[in-house]
């Protein structure tokens, strides 16, 4: 009975563990639950079938066995509110003396907030046992850091002639290859993309051609490779195929040892890897750390990270169009605005992701307030679908000076190798 009580919970949790479902299954528990001829339509609705365990269980089992399952769940995704709400603080307490000090117009503030703010909680302790004076200056000076980095790399070409794209599209969903190789056709690129479409095909081996691709872009210094992976993720794993983030950066980290046997130099500046999926800046966050954490293991002189793109903050779920086709907002937003718009720019460059991209995902989860013929600001109305993208750029030996400077760190902090620029 324990046996069947715990795997009765855990198919249970990862079936609602899924995009914005997941809320509407918790809100609804109770209904659900007593009403067992609803719990398979809605399930099917996603296009989630239910697992036969929990066809075989009697409905009121059910509901007992689950409260505590749901209420575990429940604590865990909700959570997430309360860097919300420390959020929320930061721009009644912080925002408005700089963005004052800064000069910059709202609009522009509001890009640079959330990336200043997150900066602001990994560095805390620089911040924490100083007057507000102090803590102000350095907040400018990293607000004004951040946006010296985004105006260094805002022309950097992400998809573009002479380009490398490698996709991977999630196996049960339709999406279709075609939303990344309409792209590369346009922007005059070389693409594969990888997709479970056959029966005989399995997961492991397509996840496996997947890295190997990787691999070989990584070892191809001379060409700009930009990674699309658009799909499920967790924190720590690209779910929609069961990579770890750890495997991940194993195959980043060797193919760049394997190119270059007698340098201990890693420099991965020619990579890009875009993530739509939930949590996706986590995943990012996670991937960056751990080649760093490795390279150091190793002995191994990191001088530079691969760009990273996440279609979600920390934290986030992403969100999608679910019909005919399964098509995630930010990608979507990316063919909106640099395909289906004419004409076409030459390229689409990583100011386009966190000028362009983000503005229009801006709207998700906010209404405009308007004043005469002016937006004047926005109204948080739906928190489940705010995403807000994040762009990481790798920092090299003159940025990590400059920003262990605007913090005033001792010689033992520890510094990051990338940045959150918004």
């Amino acid at each position: 009975m324990y046996f069947r009580t715990v795997h009765v919970l855990k198919v249970l949790v990862k079936t609602l563990i899924h995009r914005k479902f997941t809320i509407r299954i918790l809100n609804n528990a109770f209904i659900i639950f007593l009403h067992s001829d609803q719990l398979c339509p809605l399930l099917m609705q996603h296009k989630y079938k239910p697992h036969p365990l929990l066809l075989n269980v009697p409905i009121m089992g059910l509901f007992n066995l689950t409260i505590p399952g749901c209420i575990t769940l429940f604590f865990a995704l909700t959570c997430k509110t309360l860097p919300a709400q420390d959020f929320t603080t930061f721009q009644q307490t912080d925002s408005p003396a700089v963005s004052k000090a800064l000069g910059v117009t709202p609009k522009h503030y509001r890009q640079l907030e959330p990336s200043l703010y997150y900066l602001s909680q990994r560095y805390a302790s620089s911040l924490k046992d100083v007057s507000s004076q102090d803590r102000h200056t350095r907040l400018v000076a990293l607000a004004q850091f951040i946006d010296s980095k985004r105006s260094a790399v805002t022309d950097n070409p992400v998809i573009g002639p002479g380009c490398n794209l490698i996709g991977l599209l999630d196996p049960d969903h339709g999406l279709d290859p075609k939303e990344i190789l309409s792209l590369a056709k346009a922007y005059g690129c070389t693409s594969i993309i990888f997709k479970k479409t056959k029966p005989s095909e399995t997961l492991k081996t397509v996840g496996d051609k997947f890295l190997q691709s990787v691999a070989d872009a990584v070892q191809s210094k001379d060409i700009q490779t930009t990674v699309i992976v658009l799909g499920h993720g967790l924190p720590t794993e690209i779910q929609s195929y069961h990579i770890p983030v750890d495997r991940l950066a194993k195959t980043i980290l060797n193919a760049a040892t394997q190119a270059d046997n007698a340098s201990s130099i890693i420099n991965l500046s020619h990579l890009t890897i875009i993530c739509d999926d939930c949590y996706s800046a986590d995943f990012m966050i996670n991937l960056a750390t751990t080649i760093t954490t490795s390279c150091s293991e190793q002995s191994l002189h990191l001088k530079q990270l691969p760009t990273l793109i996440a279609g979600t903050n920390r934290n986030c779920v992403g969100h999608a169009d679910v019909g005919k086709k399964f098509v995630p907002h930010f990608w979507r937003d990316v063919i909106e605005l640099f395909y289906i718009r004419q004409p076409h720019p030459t390229a689409i460059t990583l100011g386009d992701f966190f000028e362009k991209v983000d503005n229009m995902m801006f709207g998700y989860g906010r209404s405009p307030i308007i004043q005469g013929s002016h937006v004047i600001g926005y109204r948080l109305t739906n928190p489940e679908m705010i995403q807000d993208p994040v762009v990481f750029v790798p920092l090299n030996d003159t940025d990590i000076k400059a920003l262990r400077e605007a913090l005033d760190l001792k010689k033992e902090d520890t510094c990051d190798l990338f940045l959150d620029i918004g």
